[in-house]
């Protein structure tokens, strides 16, 4: 009874919090950029019964939204199972105008992501728990289109590497000397200094990639150094909220870190 209640907390909580609708997110993106100069990453997490056409549908709603707006370097992180693989879906949100970069999912539908990522020119998310990954670095180095270099939520089931920060600095040494700019998205300090000295060594354009809701005062201060902009990544949508829940009650840690590195400043 307790393990039900435990996974069903999630959802219960998120309910009661109030959901943003495209517009006011975006909204929220153009005021963070302005006060910290950050460039914006806007992605809309859905619900899981969600159709892929109102899915699309709120995508598109945040990418004019942004475009009427201010106008600030923003993209959009699309997460395609929500949006059935459609590659019709991916095209009508792209056609708005805003930069697509496909968010990481489970290590089944890589394939099929990195496949679309290809045909339709948008950016990808490399998780670095993937073995797969620095393969798929070396592939994608000379293209042209964005990446972003994470740690991954989902493991690897074949071969789940024993050294997290080692296995991240091998997919940023696969992608060092390209021309397009590689986002080295983490909150760790120490492995976003090793990785951001790689990229510099090797001349190729970087950025530092944080998180909505997690503790960003020493990062900032690793991209300072580096001399490298901070791309803020605001979630938003009926499914942030359990998901963000979830992270909590997974890692009890993370709300302690982000209130004493709010308190620090």
């Amino acid at each position: 009874m307790l393990r039900k209640a435990r996974y069903a907390l999630p959802v219960v909580l998120g309910a009661c919090l109030p959901i943003q609708s495209s517009e006011a997110a975006a909204s929220a993106c153009v005021r963070i950029a302005a006060t910290t100069n950050a460039r914006i990453t806007l992605g809309y997490f859905a619900q899981p019964d969600e159709e892929p056409a109102a899915v699309a549908q709120a995508f598109i709603e945040a990418a004019r939204a942004l475009s009427e707006l201010q106008p600030i370097d923003a993209e959009l992180a699309v997460k395609a199972p929500p949006l059935g693989f459609d590659p019709a879906l991916l095209e009508s949100i792209a056609a708005e105008g805003i930069p697509l970069i496909l968010d990481a999912l489970t290590p089944e539908q890589a394939p099929q992501a990195l496949a679309l990522a290809e045909a339709l020119g948008c950016g990808i998310a490399l998780p670095a728990r993937w073995r797969r990954s620095v393969d798929d670095a070396r592939i994608l180095r000379e293209k042209a289109c964005r990446i972003r270099v994470i740690k991954g939520e989902w493991a690897d089931p074949d071969d789940e590497p024993e050294d997290a920060a080692k296995a991240y600095l091998e997919v940023v040494r696969a992608l060092a000397g390209r021309t397009a700019s590689v986002e080295v998205a983490t909150h760790d300090p120490q492995l976003a200094e090793a990785a951001l000295a790689i990229l510099a060594a090797s001349g190729t354009p970087a950025e530092l990639g944080q998180l909505r809701g997690l503790p960003q005062r020493r990062g900032r201060a690793v991209a300072l150094r580096h001399k490298v902009p901070v791309r803020y990544y605001y979630p938003y949508g009926p499914g942030w909220w359990p998901y963000a829940i979830e992270q909590a009650l997974r890692k009890p840690y993370l709300p302690v870190w982000a209130l004493r590195d709010t308190i620090a400043r």
